[in-house]
């Protein structure tokens, strides 16, 4: 679907690190030009912006708190003005639902403030942007939610973030029934364990875990962010968009 003419436009929440990033310069190579948003870190989001330019693609950065819904009118607008200025376009044609937090605690422990923490970004978030962001997704067009390997397995100290994963791919087949009659796909990747800094880096920094991680995983490691940048690109830019209401496992096989 690339042409010189329309290189497709996907926007993908917290692009500026982590498997948003990956994400990002994975569709960069493939063609795409990319809206990055970012909370905290504009100099890691800039940096993210260079790399795809490095690409060949185009990119802009806009901030964006996702688990703020009052802050949405006010990112469309953004939103809107950045299409214009840079692409001289109306629409996307991707979105990305990346941009999420962790925490690891028993379910005895989780408080309802990290409850609701999650819930905020996880879902609410997600929902609701995806809402304000409809008039603005191409007809045609695909969107892909963010799930987790921890949504069809278990692991002690995940029941809040894997309740909201769950939520998330529910979600994503009624997205897929009721904007199937505009052409639009929407379909859900869920990673398994990654080397990210994500909650921590604790996949990535302990020994120990990352071992134990492997070991449950037919290919015999933990995952990469570039195992799961790759798999989104492929599932965006691929020609045909068929493909809808499914989840799509990328763990290398862990817990089969």
């Amino acid at each position: 679907m690339t042409t010189p003419a329309h290189r497709p436009i996907a926007l993908v929440t917290g692009g500026s690190r982590g498997l948003g990033r990956s994400a990002a310069l994975h569709l960069a190579e493939g063609g795409a030009d990319l809206v990055l948003t970012y909370v905290r870190d504009a100099d890691a989001a800039r940096h993210t912006v260079e790399a795809v330019k490095d690409r060949g693609g185009t990119a802009v950065a806009l901030r964006l708190d996702t688990g703020d819904t009052g802050a949405f009118p006010g990112f469309i607008s953004d939103l809107r003005a950045a299409l214009a200025d840079t692409w001289g376009r109306d629409r996307i044609d991707f979105l990305v639902n990346n941009a999420g937090n962790g925490v690891h605690r028993p379910f005895a422990e989780t408080s309802e403030a990290e409850f609701d923490a999650l819930m905020a970004v996880h879902l609410k978030g997600v929902f609701f942007l995806t809402q304000a962001l409809l008039p603005l997704i191409a007809d045609g067009g695909r969107i892909l939610n963010v799930s987790s390997g921890l949504a069809r397995f278990s692991l002690p100290g995940y029941a809040a973030y894997a309740t909201m994963k769950g939520g998330v791919e529910v979600m994503t087949r009624y997205l897929a029934k009721e904007l199937g009659p505009r052409g639009i796909s929407a379909n859900a990747i869920a990673p398994g364990a990654v080397e990210t800094d994500f909650g921590g880096g604790a996949v990535r920094d302990d020994a120990g875990l990352n071992a134990m991680i492997a070991s449950t995983t037919a290919k015999g490691r933990v995952g990469l962010p570039d195992d799961i940048g790759g798999a989104v690109a492929s599932m965006l830019l691929s020609p045909s968009n068929w493909m809808t209401a499914q989840r799509v496992e990328v763990s290398g096989g862990q817990l089969i």
